[in-house]
């Protein structure tokens, strides 16, 4: 079963999935992704997430082990 998916609306090219995190209020610092990332628990398109400023596009999904729902990121129109 698939999750709820939570529209994410950027209105640069991309955004760092340290700073996407802290947008959506999951870490307060950027550093503290750093054990997200090392409990390996965040995916970006289904594959592992093992830097912390991996670049999310609009049309990408981030999804969070122990999160009900994925994130996806979409272009803000001008």
């Amino acid at each position: 079963m698939s999750k709820p998916q939570q529209m994410v609306s950027i209105h640069t090219e991309y955004i760092q999935i340290d700073q996407l995190l802290k947008l959506e209020g999951l870490i307060e610092t950027g550093g503290q992704i750093k054990s997200l990332i090392d409990d390996e628990i965040i995916t970006l398109n289904g594959v592992l997430v093992t830097e912390k400023r991996k670049k999310c596009r609009p049309g990408d999904v981030i999804g969070i082990d122990g999160l009900e729902v994925d994130f996806i990121i979409t272009k803000e129109e001008a």
